[in-house]
């Protein structure tokens, strides 16, 4: 669907950066670490790091000198970082490779002794999987709010105005206007002012333009395509500086304000929207009624309206109906005895009222070699003139006598004025009427779909033939998470076929499948702690990158064990299976080896997404170049991509445990029933 082709560059470029990485580990890191890597104590040269700093400062130097300020002070960057490894980081990295690493190994051995002596093991797998029961409970205690993308800071806003249809353009343009003045008094308000960077005075900085526009082009996306003229609909668009530029304000609070401003205008229906970043959703709200007879299905769409309306709910913002039966026509009713005695047939009437009010094209106008239609039809005041229109004569050469004849349309018709449908609508051949409506900001439109469902359920009664049901937004996002659920599910079953191939055991997969399963209780409760929203798309997309990163981790710790266990089979010079004590010293140990791989692969990951999960944006350009780094926190792209980014830095920080601790408890649990109950070997 349309969320695939929009997601699937995600996976696509992940899967070329994996594939290179792995070309890079397997070829490229071996041919670099058989060049630069030093076995032993590695000395410095402080003298020659002096020279080297010195020379890259003093041609940095020159490029000031000569104006070229971006390459100087990269040159001059560089020569002060060389200082700066020689005198703080490697001195660090010594410390931290000497001293802090092999204190955490040792307090990381005995925690694990401690943890796989007698029953401990078993108190920490069950005390895990209560863990878990007791995430999902608290998650259902205080659901998340459950948004389907990530809702953005408005970039702009469209004013949606619409007049009944048939109104006047001139009448639409007026009140175009009138609104218009509101919003520009509006955003001129005290409190969207701030004092000037320069003058200090207050200022009105939050919009860059307010563009009106009536007539064709301005209908709202949400009601589809029109498909004729629309001098009864405008639109304005109000455009907003760039997030860094704001100054604290938001633009979401502005757009609140604007629909609280516009609400209840008495001389037309005005929506406010902003704009959505990522594929088209549909309507947070969207019922779609249907059914045979139009009649039964329009009188319940409207009384489904107005029991929405008299419910009231909290966050809707305007419940509207895409069709409309005050589209104006004049039906023209023919008396077909009359016409036949005049010899006159409806195609001739038809045409004559066509050609007189779209025109007829009589000759061409030649200009070189470019041809220009000429057409002929009555001048607009003539065309807008119902008198006009039905006596106008009607020239004919009459089939009984071969002569012309001129009979006025009125001597055998009459017009008449009425209303009809803007539109017939059909989905599945079913006759649809849709009501929608957007939220405000702040509210839920989950929450507000599930209130009204209930509503409509326990007091609403459609007719008989006639059927309702929730679609748009609510449609695409059931079937959304129904296919991330299916995606992770897939993705858990071919780990587990990969590592049942590489291992050739299926008591491996079972470890790995329940640390990916476990590492889930890190997301819940980040989620419930910090109350954050639950993001369909972003969300899950990080929950299935967790588990790629939890099944190295637990991949990297189990190899090592499995080898460090033939490894002692070899010394002892033994085939036969190694005594149950000689297994746990083998799990600590593979513990003790592979902590730091497993630290370090989460500490990278959880520091590199950090960034990225609290919106931090820095310009190094425009640092070198102008010593500016405009930082700020923030931004649309914070908004989509920090949904993600905190499933994986939660779960992941909940997982090193689970890769340390529970994942070594489950080996010791598997090995322990295989001695004890599998084979009878010695425990």
């Amino acid at each position: 669907g349309l969320i695939g082709e929009f997601m699937k560059y995600l996976p696509i470029t992940l899967i070329v950066v994996l594939s290179s990485s792995l070309f890079v580990a397997l070829v490229i890191n071996p041919v670099l670490t058989s060049i630069f890597m030093k076995v032993g104590v590695e000395r410095v040269n402080r003298r020659r790091t002096w020279l080297a700093s010195g020379v890259l400062v003093g041609v940095g130097a020159a490029f000031l000198a000569m104006q070229v300020t971006g390459m100087g002070n990269i040159l001059i960057i560089a020569g002060v970082l060389g200082l700066l490894n020689t005198y703080v980081l490697y001195p660090a990295t010594v410390l931290f490779q000497n001293r802090v690493l092999p204190w955490l190994e040792n307090v990381y051995e005995r925690f694990l002794r401690f943890a796989l002596a007698g029953w401990r093991p078993w108190v920490f797998f069950f005390g895990t999987a209560m863990l878990f029961v007791v995430a999902a409970g608290l998650l259902s205690a205080f659901p998340p709010k459950v948004e389907f993308f990530p809702s953005n800071e408005p970039q702009f806003l469209n004013v949606f105005i619409t007049k009944p249809i048939g109104t006047d353009l001139e009448e639409t343009n007026r009140v175009a206007k009138e609104i218009e003045g509101i919003i520009f008094d509006f955003v001129e308000e005290d409190r969207w002012k701030r004092p000037n960077l320069e003058t200090g005075e207050p200022e009105a900085f939050m919009v860059n333009s307010i563009i009106g526009q009536v007539g064709n082009g301005t209908s709202d996306p949400n009601d589809g395509p029109d498909l004729g003229n629309t001098p009864h609909k405008a639109r304005i668009s109000i455009n907003f500086v760039k997030f860094q530029e704001r100054r604290g304000l938001s633009s979401k609070d502005m757009l609140s304000a604007l629909r609280e401003r516009l609400r209840g205008y008495p001389d037309a229906e005005v929506i406010v929207t902003k704009n959505s970043d990522g594929p088209p959703q549909g309507a947070p709200i969207n019922i779609e009624v249907r059914g045979e007879d139009y009649d039964a299905v329009l009188a319940t769409a409207t009384n489904m309206r107005q029991f929405l309306r008299d419910a009231d709910f909290e966050g809707v913002e305007e419940l509207k109906i895409d069709v409309d039966k005050r589209k104006p026509e004049l039906p023209i009713t023919i008396d077909r005895a009359k016409a036949r005695r005049y010899g006159l047939s409806t195609q001739n009437i038809g045409y004559t009222i066509r050609t007189a009010l779209f025109g007829r094209e009589v000759s061409t106008y030649k200009d070189g070699e470019d041809d220009y239609p000429i057409n002929v039809r009555f001048p607009a005041e003539v065309r807008n003139n119902v008198d006009a229109l039905m006596n106008q004569k009607v020239i004919f050469r009459s089939a009984s006598d071969g002569q012309i004849k001129e009979v006025p349309i009125s001597a055998v018709a009459t017009a008449d004025r009425s209303t009809t449908f803007s539109s017939v609508k059909r989905k599945d051949l079913d006759r649809v009427i849709t009501l929608s409506s957007n939220v405000r900001e702040g509210a839920n439109a989950n929450a507000i779909v599930a209130d009204m469902k209930a509503a409509l359920s326990r007091e609403f009664n459609a007719p008989s033939g006639v059927s309702y049901a929730f679609t748009g937004q609510q449609e695409e996002q059931e079937k959304e998470l129904a296919f991330l659920s299916k995606a992770l599910l897939i993705a858990l079953f071919l780990i587990i076929l990969i590592i049942v191939t590489q291992f050739n055991s299926i008591t491996t997969p079972f470890i790995i499948g329940f640390s990916v399963f476990f590492s889930l209780i890190g997301v819940l409760l980040g989620l419930v702690i910090f109350q954050m929203d639950f993001v369909i798309i972003m969300t899950m997309i990080g929950i299935i990158s967790l588990a790629g990163v939890v099944v190295n981790n637990a991949i990297v710790l189990i190899d090592y064990t499995d080898l460090v266990r033939s490894r002692r089979r070899e010394e002892l010079g033994t085939e036969q299976p190694l005594p149950f004590v000689e297994v746990v010293e083998a799990i600590v140990m593979g513990g003790k080896t592979r902590l730091r791989p497993v630290l370090l692969t989460a500490i990278t990951t959880v520091l590199g997404l950090l960034p990225l999960a609290i919106g931090f944006n820095i310009d190094f350009v425009t640092l070198v170049t102008e010593y500016d780094p405009r930082i700020y926190i923030g931004g649309d792209n914070n908004v989509f991509w920090k949904p993600m980014s905190w499933a994986i830095i939660y779960g992941l920080t909940f997982a090193t445990f689970l890769t340390l601790v529970i994942v070594p408890v489950m080996y010791w649990w598997i090995n322990r029933m295989g001695y004890k109950y599998g084979k009878k070997l010695p425990v």
